[in-house]
């Protein structure tokens, strides 16, 4: 197997994940309760109350628990990462970086750039395709609802 391999990846990907997850998980119980994740968040000075704790957990295990798994931590890890890959794809049609959206020019120009050049008025109506608050562009979370679809 070579080094670059993704079984290697994954299973150092994993290790990194676990490693994180044993910060959180204070009594090596396997599992991350309310408390656990408000000690945590206190000790980097962060303040989580209780309820907000509880609300993350239920809402990572999708059921009334009072903790969440290893498994559960890796799902809420791999939804990250996904957000990220969509974020950095997101900034790359971004004309006006920092402004939040993706105009029919900015669309344009980022196509032109990867060899699929396009019409403004084709962009434009790409860009209606998935404006969903008319506004005449696109912002991340139309973007993220684009690529999820």
């Amino acid at each position: 197997m070579s080094p670059r391999s993704p079984k290697r990846n994954t299973n150092n990907r994993e290790q990194e994940f676990r490693s994180v997850f044993a910060r959180f998980d204070a009594d090596n119980d396997g599992k991350i309760s309310a408390l656990e994740l408000r000690s945590y968040f206190g000790s980097i000075g962060e303040y989580m109350s209780h309820q907000e704790a509880q609300g993350v957990i239920v809402i990572w295990t999708q059921m009334a628990m009072v903790f969440f798994d290893f498994q559960d931590f890796m799902r809420l890890m791999k939804v990250n990462n996904e957000k990220d890959d969509v974020k950095a794809a997101f900034e790359m049609f971004e004309y006006e970086k920092g402004c939040g959206r993706i105009s029919p020019k900015s669309l344009q120009k980022t196509l032109s750039r990867l060899g699929d050049s396009k019409t403004y008025d084709e962009c434009l109506q790409m860009i209606k395709m998935f404006d969903t608050h008319g506004k005449g562009a696109v912002d991340f979370n139309e973007f993220q609802q684009m690529m999820t679809a």
